[in-house]
């Protein structure tokens, strides 16, 4: 993901914000971590509404 990516996606948060979240997005194993959370998966499950992967 390009940092122009983070910034358009993410313009409301900080510029130290949005270097956090690339460096969490550009690595796999932390974007899993956060994925598996419970809130993380509720998100998902709203943004998705409702609806099942697979």
């Amino acid at each position: 993901m390009e940092q122009s990516d983070v910034t358009k996606m993410f313009g409301s948060l900080s510029p130290e914000q949005q270097k956090k979240v690339q460096n969490i997005l550009s690595d796999k194993n932390k974007t899993e971590e956060i994925l598996k959370t419970p809130q993380a998966q509720e998100l998902l499950k709203k943004l998705m509404g409702g609806r099942k992967n697979g």
